[in-house]
């Protein structure tokens, strides 16, 4: 049990002190004296990408003919079911 309780009062401060030191380190270090000019800390916009262009409508004549008529359908036969009684 002596061990134990060694072990657990030394050996497992060693992180919580390195911890400890990089944030004192970390705190204390002085930011860089010249930056580059185009860095804005990510605040600039960038430009969206373009629209994309959609084809154009055909042109139905000087005075305005109305739109061709929609295609003949087709029609589909509907399967009847099967019975299940034999």
């Amino acid at each position: 049990m002596d061990w134990t309780f060694v072990y657990l009062m030394f050996a497992l401060k060693v992180p919580i002190i390195a911890a400890i030191w990089i944030v004192w380190w970390a705190v204390r270090q002085e930011p860089d004296p010249i930056g580059d000019g185009r860095d804005d800390g990510g605040n600039q916009r960038r430009r969206p990408h373009p629209r994309p262009t959609f084809p154009k409508r055909p042109r139905r004549g000087p005075h305005g003919d109305p739109a061709l008529p929609a295609p003949s359908r087709v029609r589909t036969t509907v399967a009847r079911a099967r019975s299940l009684d034999r």
